[in-house]
């Protein structure tokens, strides 16, 4: 049996939360009212910058909630952004700037993957902030990001708790310590970074195309330009029940079909191109065949149609009068209206003209689902309020048809076919990196060197379970490593003492001392302890030795250069730290590390074509930048000695 029903999934989703600080203890009525004004001036003062914009999913959004547990009643807001992610760091961007417009209001941000603002930053957090202590920790304060710090000790700081704190806590510290939990310059500039070019940035993630669409569809469309989103989307995710609805069209019929200019998101409109459709012969969509010079705007047209009536199908034309008065009858729609015509939202049009209509009616939509959101039993579906538009405006076919030699020029859609120089340069703008330029004739004789340094200086870092650190900074001292304890801890780990414990677990203070910056030397208890340490050094190193008198006698060798070719044993018997080898009275020469390193990574690279790969992702991250291979032929790698 088929089944009736679309498919659960998991949709992103962002979540905001506004406090007003000082949390000082109020009447709960009293501050509920304040915190509505707080909502209305807000969502009027940013206006502007929200009214057009056309949302994925859902719209930015603020309403009152009340406290619960030890969380004060605030201003809460969630969005469902679902494919577009250009949504959520608009939505950041907004709550930063409305935390710079009202000081006094702390704001919080997270998504479904917790912290997000944290893992934008990830490469430049402090050693101590993992997703484990980092609740309740980040806010945007006076604009700006905050994180409040922890202790390194309990008690080290009066005015901050050892634990994560709560909600309270931390509006607390933030009103009375502002400067000191200032996030650092490079994590607020990474941040930064991801939202830079907004408001102006919505208008570069619009693109225009022609549309070959039913005058219903036109005409609702003028009203409500963020209705192609739902149309979109209908189409997008439409499952075989949806397109039951759409074998005989009832509500837009293909014969009125006139060409007009509709304006989408560029992820809209990527996923309205990207999906093949081949509509039913009975519904009677034809489409011109594919070298016909409109037939981009015929396919637009056809899958944008679909989804209108696959919206319409969801509900029937005799809903609820009352979801259709609901807006009118609100008491805040008249203040709120007169607070935009003080913030100039009209631009000075004429009241009545069509501009000033349309500006009204945005302004309409823009009130019902983010300032007086409805409880969602009232809430209008988006096929509701089409068959709203249908039936209160009127609209003329023949004179939509007269706009059509009048549709401005559609937008290039060549982004679409992103050239691998134009990704790697999307991704450096992504990681924050500027346009690499030329290599010139000078720079191709490249300094091997860089290689080899990066990759001892990468191997010298310290590495755990959750992963290795990436050498950053050139000049920071290289790590001391104490050969005693950390054997003592080896044996401590895989060899206990018949009287210590016979449990798998390393206790948490031993894996904290491991990690700190305190002193690694821990006195050993016991002179047998001491001797077994030593014995398990001279056991490796023994270990080693008949490992290489084993492979000397195999072909292994071969495959690594050496430092210098294989000497007489008559030059080298003074040298007690070389073993003779027995084959041919010759003896074992050092690999030469740094040459082998060099040939396999360079030989890694050139085995990737120019795409990505493990050898160019390693040596970026750590800040080496190879410069392309433009000659084929095997060349000689030629190191700096180093004696």
């Amino acid at each position: 049996m088929e089944e009736n029903m679309k498919l659960a999934t998991v949709e992103d989703t962002v979540e905001y939360h506004l406090f007003l600080i000082p949390d000082e203890p109020r009447d709960p009525e009293k501050h509920k009212e304040i915190l509505q004004k707080y909502i209305e001036r807000i969502m009027t003062q940013f206006a502007p910058m929200l009214v057009p914009y056309i949302w994925q999913n859902q719209p930015f959004n603020l309403k009152y909630k009340p406290g619960k547990g030890d969380v004060p009643a605030h201003m809460f807001g969630m969005t469902k952004f679902g494919d577009n992610i250009e949504d959520e760091w608009f939505i950041v961007y907004v709550v930063k700037q409305i935390t710079k417009e009202f000081p006094e209001l702390v704001a919080r941000i997270e998504d479904n993957d917790g912290e997000f603002l944290l893992i934008e930053a990830a490469d430049f957090l402090p050693k101590w902030l993992d997703p484990d202590n980092s609740a309740n920790r980040v806010f945007f304060h006076h604009g700006e990001l905050c994180i409040i710090p922890a202790p390194r000790k309990p008690g080290a700081v009066s005015w901050l708790p050892s634990t994560p704190p709560t909600i309270p806590q931390a509006l607390n510290i933030i009103s009375t310590h502002p400067e000191e939990i200032l996030a650092s310059e490079s994590i607020r500039a990474a941040v930064n970074r991801r939202i830079r070019g907004y408001p102006e940035k919505t208008q570069a993630s619009l693109h225009r195309a022609r549309c070959f669409l039913p005058a219903g569809i036109v005409a609702v469309l003028k009203q409500r330009p963020r209705l192609v989103a739902a149309g979109v989307q209908a189409f997008y995710l439409r499952d075989p029940t949806d397109l039951q609805a759409c074998r005989v069209f009832k509500t837009f019929l293909p014969e009125t079909r006139i060409m007009t200019s509709v304006t989408f998101t560029k992820c809209l409109y990527a996923q309205l191109v990207q999906q093949r459709f081949v509509p039913d012969r009975r519904s009677g969509y034809k489409m011109p065949p594919p070298s016909h010079p409109q037939y981009r705007a015929h396919e637009l047209g056809m899958k944008l149609a679909h989804g209108f009536e696959i919206l319409c199908s969801e509900c029937s034309p005799h809903f609820s009068d009352s979801r259709k008065s609901f807006m009118t009858t609100s008491p805040l729609w008249a203040g709120f209206l007169e607070s935009l015509k003080k913030n100039d939202y009209f631009k000075g049009l004429i009241e009545g003209s069509a501009q000033y209509q349309a500006r009204l009616e945005m302004a309409k939509n823009y009130f019902q689902l983010s300032v007086n959101r409805p409880e969602s039993s009232l809430a209008m579906s988006p096929g509701e309020e089409i068959l709203t538009l249908l039936q209160t405006v009127p609209f003329d076919i023949e004179e939509l048809k007269k706009e059509e030699a009048n549709l401005p020029p559609e937008d290039d859609d060549q982004w679409l076919d992103l050239s691998p120089d134009q990704l790697d340069q999307l991704l450096q703008e992504a990681a924050g990196k500027t346009e690499a330029e030329p290599i010139s004739k000078e720079e191709q004789n490249y300094d091997l060197s860089q290689v080899s340094e990066s990759m001892k200086a990468f191997i010298s870092k310290v590495s755990t379970h959750k992963g290795a650190e990436l050498p950053r900074e050139t000049s920071e001292a290289p790590i001391t490593f104490d050969a005693d304890s950390f054997l003592n801890y080896f044996d401590k780990i895989l060899g206990p003492s018949p009287h210590e414990s016979d449990s798998d677990d390393l206790a948490e203070e031993d894996f904290e001392c491991l990690d700190s910056d305190d002193d690694l030397d821990l006195k050993t208890q016991e002179t047998g302890e001491e001797a077994s340490v030593k014995g398990t050094l001279n056991n490796l190193k023994s270990y080693m030795a008949q490992m290489d008198q084993e492979l000397a006698h195999t072909s292994i060798g071969k495959s690594f250069t050496t430092q210098k070719q294989m000497e007489p044993l008559s030059q080298t018997t003074n040298n007690s730290d070389e073993e003779d080898s027995g084959a041919g009275g010759s003896v074992m020469t050092p690999v030469d590390i740094d040459l082998n390193l060099v040939s396999n990574i360079l030989e890694s690279y050139s085995s990737q074509a120019g795409l990505a790969g493990p050898a160019s992702n390693l040596l970026q991250s750590m800040g080496v930048q190879l410069p392309d291979n433009t000659d084929h032929r095997p060349t000689r790698l030629w190191l700096p000695h180093h004696d």
